[in-house]
């Protein structure tokens, strides 16, 4: 599917911009892949697909314990863009392009 595909992505939080890489791996109206951030890989499942837009999360390891990241965007081309709503420290804008 046209989403399918490595992604650089970056997203701002409480510490500034940070840079991701990001798997996705479409099989229908489902969603799995992995999410490699500045804690770690973290495969994924369980996201879905709805035409170009795609919704995921990811349970990541942090200094301050476990924080569970939604991502939801949309994949137009080569590039992707969304929220990602993080834990207890609200929401913030992310965006990449194809690797």
């Amino acid at each position: 599917m046209a989403i399918d595909g490595t992604y650089t992505i970056t997203q701002s939080s409480p510490h500034g911009e940070r840079s991701s890489k990001l798997t996705l791996k479409s099989d229908g109206d489902s969603l799995s892949g992995t999410y490699e951030g500045p804690q770690g890989q973290q495969p994924f499942s369980g996201g879905t697909v709805s035409g170009n837009d795609v919704a995921w999360s990811v349970q990541m390891s942090s200094p301050m314990g476990e924080m569970k990241l939604e991502f939801k965007g949309t994949v137009i081309g080569d590039k992707i863009s969304g929220q990602v709503q993080m834990g207890s420290f609200g929401s913030s804008a992310f965006q990449g392009t194809r690797a």
